[in-house]
């Protein structure tokens, strides 16, 4: 799997970018907004500079790294991939359409994954026209700290699929648990509830967004808080995610709390925007979202 293609150049996009061009990956990124494309890849490039110059990369391998980083606002320049990773909206149309034209695309032995972290594999897969070959792979925010990726499946994937898929995060260094298709996987059937019922508690007054946070922390042994983790996902994705969720599994606890909404409508999404749950006023532009580490899991 040494060719791959990430499609999307946001946050999660740049993240698998990163963490495939540190591994040793030749890597296209895909972005239909040129300016957003430019600005992913000079943070991918810079990245890779911070990591050489901290020692986790010597310089033949960081020459590498950049020598296979490249970027296009064209899919066609994916059909030689051996995998491509889709990591755009958490939207089934937009990435059914896109898995469509990928089906197209790419070769018959091209692995096809997506980076959902709650919608249908199999609906992508048939899209696809190449459903064997479709897996769902749910990497975490940051891609580069959080080590653990969710490997979906369905009933038609392929067990070359499965093994390539595998092999592939073993050579990133991330750990792959199999989990069926099914709504929301493992992660996010668990942790949507729960940070919707921490939004909900601040709602409600019961304690302040800090203290909520604090007691997760020192009282359960998170290392973050359930705000601060909303504010790192983005509250848009929650959202969005929580509305999917209720849509398949008509449970109530899925529903995205009011006082979320309310802050997407007004464009405070979290640490990408600079504003959100626990994040004051936006006062600047996006940044990089920090998450629990800073490193990509490499040996030293």
């Amino acid at each position: 799997m040494s060719r791959v293609g990430v499609v999307g150049c946001g946050v999660m996009g740049t993240g698998i970018a990163r963490l495939c061009a540190f591994h040793g990956h030749s890597v296209t990124v895909v972005e239909r907004d040129k300016d957003q494309l430019n600005a992913g890849l000079a943070a991918v490039r810079d990245w890779l500079f911070r990591r050489m110059s901290k020692g986790a990369l010597d310089r033949p391998a960081y020459d590498s790294a950049i020598e296979g980083l490249e970027g296009t606002e064209d899919l066609d320049d994916l059909a030689d991939s051996d995998l491509v990773i889709e990591a755009i909206a958490e939207e089934l149309p937009a990435k059914a359409a896109l898995f469509r034209q990928l089906g197209q695309i790419c070769g018959r032995t091209t692995v096809l994954a997506s980076n959902t972290s709650s919608l249908s594999i199999a609906a992508l897969a048939e899209s696809s026209g190449c459903s064997g070959q479709v897996v769902g792979l749910h990497f975490f925010n940051p891609p580069t700290a959080m080590r653990l990726v969710e490997l979906v499946t369905c009933e038609g994937t392929s067990e070359s699929a499965i093994e390539s898929a595998t092999a592939f995060c073993l050579s990133i260094d991330r750990i792959a648990v199999r989990v069926k298709d099914s709504p929301g996987f493992i992660a996010n059937r668990l942790l949507i509830p729960f940070l919707f019922d921490a939004v909900r508690l601040m709602e409600a007054g019961v304690a302040t967004a800090e203290d909520i946070d604090r007691v997760c922390r020192e009282g359960l042994g998170h290392s973050m808080g359930p705000l601060a983790t909303a504010d790192l996902i983005g509250l848009d994705t929650l959202s969005r995610i929580g509305e999917a969720l209720l849509s398949e599994l008509k449970e109530e606890r899925f529903r995205p709390p009011d006082s979320m909404l309310r802050l997407v409508d007004i464009g405070r999404l979290g640490q990408k925007s600079g504003s959100g749950l626990l994040l004051g006023e936006k006062t600047d532009g996006p940044h990089e979202a920090t998450g629990p580490g800073n490193d990509c899991g490499e040996k030293k």
